[in-house]
């Protein structure tokens, strides 16, 4: 399953942080946005690692799942984006 994960922190020695563990598990696509190829048990070990990383008073952090049908249809415009190669890419 393709997982976008996006946060935004307020320390910055708690985004570095977050920004590692995201790396460790997938592809940066913007400062704070992932794409990550992962099944369940996998994201849920990285979602766990997120979770204990963040103050959850100060900060955000979302996770959006995508299955293959819906990860297949990718539209990019401008300035061409780092994504994964999982699937073929459409540019419009």
């Amino acid at each position: 399953m393709l997982r976008l994960v996006a946060y935004d922190i307020a320390s910055p020695r708690r985004l570095r942080r977050v920004a590692e563990a995201c790396e460790d598990h997938g592809v940066r696509i913007q400062k704070s946005l992932f794409e990550c190829w992962l099944e369940e048990p996998e994201f849920t070990h990285l979602w766990t690692r997120l979770c204990g990383i963040i103050d959850a008073k100060d900060d955000c952090l979302v996770a959006y799942t995508l299955d293959s049908g819906a990860a297949r249809v990718r539209r990019t415009a401008g300035v061409r984006m780092h994504c994964t190669d999982r699937f073929e890419r459409y540019l419009f």
